[in-house]
């Protein structure tokens, strides 16, 4: 079975809207493209290697349309050809309870049943990747239909705007994949998986809370 893997950009309040530019969702929201300033070579990097081993792209209906009218364009020796090969390859997979435009080669629109859908890509591909889509996020948080989640949380908060766990989240286990790299620009990326079983609680005024007494 393969891996849903969700790839989310967000401020220190957890802001996710539209970073890449103005036009993203330009609805009342005045700061889109913020995360263009916060850019640097450590940053791109790793997002480039995020993308290593994707056979497909798992897309809400506004992430579709935009990404459905730049990266058809993008060909070689261009400053995004890898990603742009990338993605005008394999296929994408569109959540929307509308009719979207499947012109972008290799586009299939999923039905109402999301959560089936979902098990059922998970069985053709080995790596499918999540990107942006935040109405979708929540659906696929709110189900536990992801196996890991990539968050870049960036150094500045905005205080408005759409957020990652937006209400979709329900309570969870996630586990660290790897150690936590930051960027010169103070970019911090995080590697996690979901794991098994709810959030525990615990009282740390127990005796037994691990705190050292005055003599130790």
């Amino acid at each position: 079975m393969g891996l849903i893997h969700i790839e989310l950009f967000a401020t220190l309040d957890l802001v996710g809207q539209a970073p890449g530019g103005p036009d993203e969702d330009p609805a009342g929201f005045p700061f889109g493209g913020w995360q263009a300033p916060l850019l640097d070579q450590v940053a791109g990097a790793q997002v480039g290697a995020a993308y290593e081993g994707t056979d497909a792209l798992l897309l809400g209906r506004r992430t579709y349309d935009i990404f459905a009218a730049y990266w058809p364009h993008q060909g070689k020796d261009g400053p995004d050809d890898e990603i742009a090969t990338l993605f005008n390859s394999v296929p994408k997979y569109v959540a929307s309870r509308g009719r979207p435009d499947l012109s972008w080669a290799g586009s299939t629109h999923f039905g109402p049943d999301l959560a089936t859908a979902v098990r059922e890509i998970r069985d053709r591909h080995e790596h499918v990747k999540v990107v942006g889509s935040l109405n979708l996020v929540q659906t696929l948080l709110h189900e536990k239909l992801f196996d890991r989640l990539d968050l870049w949380l960036h150094p500045i908060v905005l205080g408005v705007g759409k957020k990652v766990f937006d209400g979709g989240a329900v309570p969870t286990n996630i586990t660290l994949l790897a150690p936590p790299v930051a960027s010169p620009k103070g970019t911090v990326y995080l590697r996690y998986g979901l794991a098994d079983g709810t959030p525990a609680t615990g009282d740390m005024s127990a005796p037994d809370r691990g705190v050292a007494n005055e003599d130790g």
